[in-house]
């Protein structure tokens, strides 16, 4: 796919950022497709910063407009912003920060994605739901889970106090290994299976207990196709990956920078392009 005409940048460019420990080109791409598409003074960049609290201070000093927040930071970044809106405070994770003329406010769009996604899948509410992961991701998912009806969810975390206190606080059970229980839909909420990372060729789950299930969704988008996601789709289960969960929070992350909502096929373009 053919990337827009790239603007010239000014004086007056607005700068919108990424911060992750292994940043992607994804939300790089995504972002300044758009910016050029819908011919907006905007362009992004993707930083790894060593020292959060200061790059946080940077979005501020700089007059930077915004920043998507990746793993490992949704949560270190709380005690450096201004005002939790309602999607971050709910969940007490932050995947974005809206510089208001030297207010920061966080916000979590992980959250309305993966919701969204749910919402218009096939999967049963009824079903059971094992989550792997307790970090901020993992929050996300399992409130959407919640809210879009699902009742039998357990999380699968080997930290006792996050695991724990994520499934007690959404109503759910905690363990830390599934053992001999064979969950309908599997979730990760986790980088194993991520391109580049210790664990690309892994999953989350054991392969009896994939082998059982019916449907899934992992939030890792490099690639689309993990492990898990390409096991089960080879069976013909429903799936959900994580370039259709790292689209629609990159596209709520774009309006709130913006104040410009793309539509829908340009956020496929978009997502599109991000991934080529």
């Amino acid at each position: 796919m053919t990337a827009p005409h790239s603007r010239a940048l000014d004086r007056d460019t607005v700068l919108c950022v990424s911060l992750a420990a292994r940043p992607s080109n994804i939300g790089t791409r995504f972002h300044n497709y758009l910016y050029n598409e819908l011919g907006l003074n905007y362009v992004y960049k993707a930083f790894a910063p060593d020292d959060i609290a200061a790059a946080v201070q940077g979005i501020r000093g700089l007059q930077i407009r915004g920043a998507a927040v990746s793993m490992p930071y949704k949560e270190a970044v709380i005690d450096f912003v201004d005002v939790m809106e309602q999607s971050a405070a709910a969940i007490e994770s932050v995947n974005t920060i809206v510089n208001d003329r030297g207010v920061l406010h966080a916000y979590n769009t992980d959250y309305q994605a993966v919701a969204d996604l749910l919402a218009s899948s096939s999967f049963d509410r009824d079903a059971t739901v094992a989550v792997a992961g307790s970090g901020g991701m993992a929050k996300a998912v399992v409130a959407a889970l919640r809210d879009t009806g699902f009742t039998d969810v357990t999380v699968v975390a080997r930290n006792r106090e996050t695991g724990g206190g994520l499934a007690e606080k959404y109503g759910f059970a905690h363990v830390t290994d599934l053992g001999d229980a064979r969950p309908a839909i599997l979730v990760s909420a986790t980088p194993i299976g991520m391109s580049g990372g210790p664990a690309a060729a892994e999953m989350p789950f054991t392969r009896e207990v994939v082998a059982a299930a019916v449907g899934c969704l992992d939030v890792v988008a490099m690639p689309p196709t993990t492990p898990l996601v390409q096991t089960l789709r080879t069976r013909g289960a429903e799936v959900i990956s994580g370039d259709a969960v790292i689209a629609g929070q990159a596209a709520a992350q774009f309006t709130l920078y913006t104040g410009v909502t793309p539509t829908v096929e340009q956020i496929r373009k978009a997502s599109e392009y991000s991934r080529t």
